[in-house]
């Protein structure tokens, strides 16, 4: 039997959507744990091959490790991965009004997940894109940046859709959907 894949976070509430897009069929057990790794400057993948590796050396086991982006189109992709740090800072009102001075409100949602079974293994990495735009804040506050990103081709933000819709669509969505893809190659391959 395989050892479970521990998703590295402290953050109940991306456990929580990883959990509820994952559903049933995914043929791994997921735990989780808050480890304290390094917050690295680079490339969206650079960024999160890095810490995958990190991961895995300290939990010694197979690891899943998030990096999650907003990127502005008219900041050339910033705050991209700086995204946590612009969001303590600014809140959603602040990172709304950064565009304050730009007609090109568009950006991108991208969540990164990387893989790596131990840690001698090459970490793989499922990538997802939403493309969106930035909007005055509006819906709940428990999730980040959600009241000001509106997806493409809906009325409504990530934090105004209900959790079900939102995990639908999402970038962490389409990630996920590329490491379920993973696997399921993986399991057939190996029965």
């Amino acid at each position: 039997m395989s050892k479970p894949i521990t998703f590295v976070t402290g953050n109940a509430k991306k456990l929580e959507e990883l959990i509820a897009i994952l559903g049933d069929n995914f043929p791994r057990k997921v735990v989780s744990a808050k480890i304290d790794l390094p917050e690295l400057q680079g490339e969206i993948e650079e960024i999160a091959t890095k810490k995958c590796r990190e991961a895995a050396r300290q939990v010694n086991g197979p690891v899943l490790v998030e990096d999650t982006c907003l990127c502005f189109n008219a900041l050339e992709g910033l705050p991209g991965p700086y995204i946590k740090w612009f969001l303590e800072k600014l809140q959603p009102e602040g990172l709304h009004r950064l565009l304050a001075g730009w007609d090109d409100k568009s950006a991108k949602a991208i969540c990164t997940f990387s893989y790596v079974e131990n840690a001698t293994s090459e970490p793989l990495i499922f990538q997802g894109i939403t493309e969106g735009s930035i909007v005055q804040a509006r819906g709940s506050r428990d999730f980040g940046w959600d009241p000001i990103f509106q997806p493409n081709g809906y009325q409504q933000t990530y934090a105004e859709m209900p959790k079900e819709e939102k995990n639908k669509i999402s970038h962490r969505y389409r990630a996920l959907a590329a490491l379920q893809e993973y696997f399921q190659r993986k399991n057939n391959v190996e029965c």
